[in-house]
């Protein structure tokens, strides 16, 4: 898989998990190999954790390589990766300057690199599949995450509409979507923005890697209760069968998001996944619903 879509967030992630192998092996702990760095421990840290906003000069790079005793083979790799992404800028980069928060960038570049997202929803349509009218109306909603400014809106929503082209592009991924009934019948807007969205939903449905099945109320208690809206991100293998990064649960809040990918993390989320698929309307009985409700909406 190229690294065009792949995109450089998991390269970075790769990076961060190969240098924190060499400091360890090394003996080092952070604090001890900023101090030797001349670095600040949360400049280690980012770079740890596959920050966004670091830049990997090469001569920075060969400085920690020397410090942790990287063998020749093992520098060669890192050089070779971090280089990777100073020739590679994601496309939402030019979003970061409107306020675009850091927690939300690392989402976009996992989604962007990822081969398949389960979804599931309590309350809203998910932003890949959100009209343009639907996301402008809950970016007005006082409180959200953006800001008070009619062009950081603007931006915000142009952000969330181009995301979509993940949908498809080359190599794009399998979107599993899980719905509580809820989503379709609460509206959000006027009935002509429903009646619009849920035939965009309709027809999303439609894309051979696009799969959207809805929790009616009559399902009763599930598991997705207990948990609230979640993503659960698989990504690609290598040549030898092994994921580029392991699996990520995604968490979000209004003021931030939580990224789960412990093994036990892991495994509940996918319970939790497996009884709402246990439980959910078919495909075809969700389209039934959902061009009922837009008809409904329509006749508003």
């Amino acid at each position: 898989m190229s690294q065009n879509v792949m995109g450089s967030t998991v390269l970075r992630r790769q990076i961060g998990r190969k240098l924190e192998a060499l400091r360890k092996a090394a003996g080092l702990t952070m604090e001890q190999a900023a101090e030797q760095l001349d670095r600040a421990r949360a400049t280690i840290y980012r770079i740890e954790n596959g920050a966004e906003n670091v830049r990997f000069r090469a001569a920075d790079v060969k400085e920690m390589l020397a410090l942790y005793g990287a063998s020749d083979e093992d520098a060669e790799l890192v050089l070779g990766m971090t280089a990777a992404t100073r020739e590679n800028k994601n496309w939402w980069h030019d979003y970061i300057d409107s306020g675009l928060p850091r927690w939300l960038q690392l989402y976009i570049g996992l989604e962007a690199s990822a081969s398949s997202l389960r979804q599931y929803q309590a309350e809203l349509i998910p932003g890949l599949l959100q009209t343009r009218a639907y996301t402008e109306t809950l970016f007005e909603m006082p409180g959200g995450a953006v800001k008070d400014d009619r062009d950081e809106q603007q931006r915000a929503v142009q952000l969330r509409i181009e995301r979509q082209a993940l949908l498809t592009r080359f190599l794009a991924p399998q979107l599993s979507v899980i719905l509580n009934e809820a989503v379709l019948r609460r509206p959000i807007g006027s009935a002509a923005i429903m009646a619009e969205q849920l035939h965009q939903l309709s027809k999303a449905a439609e894309l051979p890697n696009v799969t959207v099945r809805v929790l009616d109320f009559s399902s009763g208690l599930h598991a997705g209760a207990m948990a609230g809206a979640f993503s659960i991100l698989d990504f690609p293998k290598d040549s030898r069968g092994k994921e580029l990064e392991p699996t990520v649960t995604y968490l979000e809040s209004a003021t931030g998001a939580i990224y789960l990918n412990k093994p036990h993390e892991t495994a509940a989320y996918n319970s939790i996944w497996a009884d709402m698929t246990r439980r959910a309307l078919s495909e075809g009985q969700t389209k039934k619903m959902i061009h009922q409700i837009a008809e409904e909406y329509s006749r508003a």
